[in-house]
């Protein structure tokens, strides 16, 4: 890498804050909440004890506050692995990069990321409208393929089971596995959360499986995700940004946990009647207690 960073690798607007975020050093807390939806933030920010700024672009929007002294935030990064790695860089970049010399810090700052996401079941026994955090991201995406040291991700004995069980189809990417923060899993067990392995798709229909007026290549892939065994690991969940944010945290040295509210049971066909209350309350205990 570098000494000094060009302006066409690290992109700034032009009062000084990065390009998508419009986020300056000062305005990073240490524990910062992810979530899809920008009209989710202002939900987030209302446990806040103190809203200290405000700034969006596009579909990111970020409140920054106080709760019980500590620095906080709440980012939306739009939907997709795509969106998580502009955001997770982004936010890396105004922690661990100085902007003004353009120049990696020496010493690095860890944040922690903890995303309120909305996800579907791909097990029968998980219940709509329960809470879930996600032990791994297993992602379909590519995306940890376009960084260095990531082979313990992407070549390992759980990726060569998942492979064969599945028969995964040699012109897709490769999948990736990677971990949350043991602590913050811990903590989120202590208050009784499900969890399990979260796969992270590509898109919404042919990636997880929906067919509307395109068939897709492998109908079974959902059956296939269902009855996979590792060890004593399940798939529990489809959604599309998990693995990104475990993957780009991992290689950063961040901390990260994902947590979401089951809105659908693929399996089951049922599809909460009342969704956004649950997640309001997944918002609730996340801010009150996971931090």
């Amino acid at each position: 890498m570098p000494n000094q960073l060009s302006p066409s690798e690290l992109v700034l607007n032009p009062d000084g804050s990065l390009y998508h975020c419009n986020l300056k050093p000062e305005h990073i807390a240490d524990t910062i909440f992810l979530v899809g939806d920008p009209q989710r933030v202002p939900k987030v920010s209302a446990h806040f004890d103190k809203i200290l700024f405000t700034t969006q672009k596009r579909e990111i929007v970020t409140h920054v506050g106080i709760k019980r002294g500590q620095h906080v935030a709440v980012t939306s990064t739009g939907m997709g692995t795509d969106n998580i790695d502009i955001v997770l860089n982004e936010l890396d970049a105004a922690a661990n990069i100085d902007l003004e010399s353009r120049s990696v810090k020496p010493h690095k700052r860890v944040l922690t990321f903890i995303r309120l996401g909305t996800s579907g079941a791909l097990q029968p026994d998980i219940p709509v409208d329960s809470f879930l955090a996600s032990s791994d991201g297993l992602g379909f995406d590519g995306l940890l393929h376009f960084y260095e040291g990531t082979a313990r991700y992407t070549q390992n004995k759980f990726i060569d089971a998942f492979i064969a069980h599945t028969q995964w189809q040699p012109a897709l990417a490769r999948p990736y596995w990677a971990p949350a923060d043991p602590l913050l899993l811990h903590t989120a067990k202590s208050i009784d959360m499900l969890t399990g392995i979260t796969a992270t798709a590509t898109g919404f229909y042919g990636p997880q499986g929906r067919v509307l007026r395109l068939p897709v290549n492998d109908a079974l892939l959902n059956e296939k995700l269902s009855s996979f065994r590792y060890q004593d690991l399940r798939i529990t969940n489809f959604e599309m940004e998990t693995s990104a944010l475990y993957g780009l945290s991992a290689l950063m040295g961040h901390r990260a946990l994902a947590i979401n509210c089951i809105i659908a049971n693929r399996f089951t066909g049922q599809f909460s009647k009342d969704y956004q209350r649950s997640v309001a309350e997944m918002i609730r205990i996340a801010v009150e207690f996971i931090l």
